[in-house]
C-alpha cells in the first residue's frame, strides 16, 4: 500500500540495583496501571496492582508505595503487578512509552518506585474523548444500525487521517490535532470511535507485508458485531496515493484467512471465521427492516462480486454491463471475470464498439476463486 508501519512492540532496558538483602531489580518496558498515594502501604500482589492501576490512569509519572510482606519473589511480583495493571485498560496500554521500577529496603519492608513515561497526557486524552463524542454526533444518525455505524467510522478515519511518513506520531491525539499518524494512531482513534458507538473491539499487533514483499510491524482493529469478529484495518484502507474518494475497502471486515494473505500475528485473539459478505447476504435474504441499508453496504463493498449470477464470462455480458454504466453517467465498472488474462483482453475490445474513449483497466485474483477482479475506466 506504499506505507510503512512502525512497531508497537515495546523495548526493554535493564538496570540492576542492589539494596540491602533484596534481590537486584529494575525494569524498563511499556505497559500501564492505576493510582496510589505516595508512601501508601500494600501487603499483596493485588494491592500493588490496584495502586499502580490508579496512578497510571491519572498519568502519574512517579509512583511510590511501601510493600510489607515476603520479598523473596518481589521482583517478579512487581513485574506481574505492572503488567496486570496495564492490561486493565487497552487504550492506556498503547499510550505508555516506557516504564521502569526499583525497590530498596529490608527482607520484610520495601520502598517501591515506578517511573512511567506517556505518549499522551491526561489532558490530551480528555481532548480525544471530547472530539470522539463530537465526531460520532456528526457521523452517526438516528436509526443507524451497527453495520452502518462501523462503515461511517471507518470512512471518517480514512478520509480524515493521512499516514505520518516521519514516523513520529503514534497517538489518536496527534492524529486529531495534526491530521496524520502511523498505524498506531489510526488504530487507537478507530478503537475510541467504535467504543464510543457501542461497538466492542480490540487492537491486533502483528506484521503486514507491504508492496515489494517487505514485512513491517503493524496494528489494526478486531471488531465484534452480533457475536462475530472481523478484522478492520483503517490504515491500509487509506492507500497512498488514494483512489478517487480516498477510501478503500480491501481490509474492511475481513476473516482471519483473508487477512493472512498479507497480515500475520502471533498473539491469541478471538477467531474471525465468518465472511462478512456471507453475513450481509443472509441479512438481505432475511428481509425486514434494514434490508435496503444492507444492500447499499453490499454495493459499496463490492460484495455483489460474490454472487454467481454477477460473474462475467463473455464479451456480450461485458458489453451490456458497460453500456448500462455509461448510460447511467458512470465512467467505470467493477466486475468479476471468469477466464484467463488473455481472454479478458480479447473481450475488452468489444467496449470500443460503444464509443468509449481512453479505456484503461487493471485486474487481480478474486479471493481464492480462480476468477479475476477487474476494474475498467473510460472518459
Amino acid at each position: 500500500m506504499g506505507k510503512r508501519h512502525r512497531s508497537l512492540m515495546k523495548t526493554v532496558v535493564g538496570i540492576m540495583l542492589v539494596f540491602a538483602a533484596i534481590p537486584p531489580a529494575t525494569y524498563w518496558g511499556y505497559e500501564y496501571a492505576y493510582a496510589a498515594p505516595d508512601s501508601a502501604v500494600v501487603h499483596s500482589y493485588e494491592g500493588m496492582t490496584q495502586k499502580l492501576a490508579g496512578a497510571m490512569s491519572n498519568r502519574r509519572e512517579t509512583i511510590t508505595f511501601t510493600y510489607q510482606g515476603k520479598t523473596a519473589k518481589l521482583k517478579s511480583e512487581i513485574e506481574k503487578a505492572i503488567n496486570q495493571a496495564m492490561g486493565s485498560e487497552l487504550y492506556l496500554y498503547y499510550i505508555i512509552d516506557s516504564y521502569a521500577f526499583s525497590y530498596r529496603g529490608s527482607t520484610r519492608s520495601v520502598q517501591v518506585t515506578v517511573q512511567v513515561e506517556y505518549r499522551e497526557t491526561l489532558q490530551q486524552t480528555a481532548y480525544v474523548n471530547k472530539q470522539v463524542k463530537a465526531i460520532l454526533q456528526q457521523i452517526i444518525t438516528q436509526g443507524m444500525n451497527n453495520h452502518q455505524r462501523i462503515q461511517a467510522i471507518h470512512d471518517w478515519v480514512v478520509l480524515n487521517l493521512e499516514y505520518d511518513t516521519s514516523h513520529r506520531k503514534y497517538t489518536a491525539y496527534e492524529g486529531l490535532t495534526t491530521g496524520s499518524a502511523v498505524c498506531q494512531g489510526y488504530t487507537l482513534l478507530t478503537y475510541k470511535l467504535l467504543l464510543g458507538a457501542g461497538i466492542p473491539n480490540r487492537i491486533v499487533e502483528g506484521t503486514a507485508r507491504a508492496a515489494g514483499g517487505v514485512t513491517q510491524s503493524h496494528a489494526w482493529n478486531l471488531v465484534q458485531l452480533n457475536g462475530l469478529w472481523y478484522h478492520l484495518d483503517t490504515t491500509w484502507d487509506d492507500p497512498d496515493p488514494s483512489p478517487e474518494g480516498g477510501i478503500s475497502t480491501v481490509y474492511y471486515m475481513r476473516t482471519d484467512a483473508q487477512m493472512r494473505l498479507d497480515h500475520s500475528w502471533t498473539k491469541s485473539y478471538p477467531a474471525a471465521a465468518t465472511s462478512y459478505a456471507k453475513t450481509l447476504s443472509q441479512l438481505v435474504s432475511g428481509g425486514g427492516q434494514g434490508t435496503e441499508g444492507y444492500k447499499q453496504l453490499q454495493e459499496v463493498l463490492g460484495y455483489r462480486l460474490y454472487e454467481e449470477d454477477q460473474v462475467i464470462s463473455s464479451a456480450a455480458q461485458l458489453k451490456e454491463l458497460a453500456r448500462q454504466a455509461a448510460e447511467a453517467g458512470q465512467q467505470s465498472v467493477l466486475f468479476r471475470y471468469r477466464g484467463s488474462d488473455k481472454l479478458l483482453r480479447r473481450d475488452l475490445q468489444v467496449l470500443y464498439e460503444l464509443g468509449l474513449d481512453n479505456l484503461a483497466f487493471n485486474s487481480s485474483p478474486f479471493e481464492n476463486t480462480g476468477d479475476l477482479k477487474v476494474y475498467v475506466a473510460w472518459k
